[in-house]
């Protein structure tokens, strides 16, 4: 089964989870037990979750004599507190490893301080926690994902193939307090800024389709000379191109 690459990134950090409480499970032989690892996404209202999700499954599925699955996660992208809550919950169900896309770099930190205290082994996937945070708390938790801000920028390049010099540009960006977030904007201003287009509006659309949606229905109001939007992720963009067709700007304004 060929997994798409949010399955296949999620079955890299899987497979670290899982190789890391391997030598602990070993030495207590004589407990039937196998290892318990959890994994805490963000919304599973966004197809990308749903398929790291799958990619989780289908690793467990393939490894099922090695490790238990326990999957989890959040309605909304920016309910940090309800993901704060599920860790607290996987501590007192005594998981053995955590793989986990924090709803936010910093906020997350003191719960995963706690696991970690705990012994459970914490993999950081998607959205990558704060390194200052995580010094500040003495903790050393893996990272598994891409280069979000060179990502963003290749993006841009693109994008500037089509537009010229001077051109407006909106930036829809996700929740503003995820590394992410923040990466993916700053790849995005590279790449304007080296095309020397014309950034004229950053507004949050908190990963989400109807504020996606809002925002870039404000922006094409508020700068009718708009001529490209740039999203942080597809949820956003699709809303991005349901705001520029109900503004009857298809074919002018680029998403």
């Amino acid at each position: 089964m060929k997994l798409p690459f949010a399955g296949r990134l999620l079955a890299v950090a899987m497979f670290a989870a899982v190789t890391a409480v391997m030598p602990l499970s070993a030495a207590y032989a004589q407990t039937p037990e196998k290892p318990k690892v959890a994994l805490v996404m963000k919304s599973l209202a966004n197809e990308f979750f749903l398929t790291m999700e799958d990619g989780a499954k289908a690793y467990q599925k393939e490894h099922a004599t090695d490790f238990d699955l326990i999957s989890n996660g959040i309605k909304d992208e920016s309910d940090t507190s309800a993901q704060i809550r599920i860790v607290e919950q996987m501590i007192v169900s005594k998981v053995d490893a955590l793989v986990i896309a924090p709803a936010d770099s910093k906020a997350l930190v003191p719960v995963l301080k706690k696991a970690t205290d705990a012994g459970i082994k914490v993999v950081n996937i998607d959205n990558q926690l704060d390194p200052d945070v995580l010094k500040s708390k003495s903790l050393m938790i893996p990272f598994v994902g891409p280069d979000n801000r060179k990502g963003a920028e290749l993006v841009g390049d693109y994008l500037a193939k089509q537009l010229k010099s001077g051109d407006e540009v909106g930036i829809i960006e996700g929740v503003p307090t995820t590394t992410n977030a923040q990466q993916r904007t700053a790849g995005f201003k590279d790449a304007m800024d080296k095309a020397q287009m014309k950034v004229v509006s950053v507004q949050s659309g908190n990963w989400e389709i109807d504020k996606g949606n809002a925002v870039a229905s404000a922006m094409l109001n508020e700068y009718p000379n708009l001529k490209a939007l740039l999203a942080g992720n597809d949820s956003m963009a699709l809303g991005a191109v349901s705001a520029v067709r109900a503004a009857g700007k298809a074919g002018k304004v680029m998403v």
